[in-house]
């Protein structure tokens, strides 16, 4: 009996550990985040296009002074 009575707790411990409580996201929850994460994504590759332009056009500046301003 006390096997049994053991079995039981671990099982019911085991489907507590495993039941997630959570909501779960609806297909259109899930894209709509990955959208969101693309948007982000795509807003900090532009950013750093500028950042890299701003400094390509400093670094032409700088090689025209050291020319004479040619």
């Amino acid at each position: 009996m006390k096997r049994l009575s053991y079995l039981f707790l671990a099982l019911f411990s085991l489907s507590v550990f495993i039941t997630s409580c959570r909501e779960q996201k609806t297909p259109d929850e899930k894209v709509e985040h990955a959208l969101d994460e693309v948007s982000d994504e795509l807003e900090e590759a532009s950013d750093d296009v500028k950042d890299a332009a701003e400094d390509l056009k400093d670094e032409i500046e700088e090689v025209k002074e050291e020319n004479g301003g040619k």
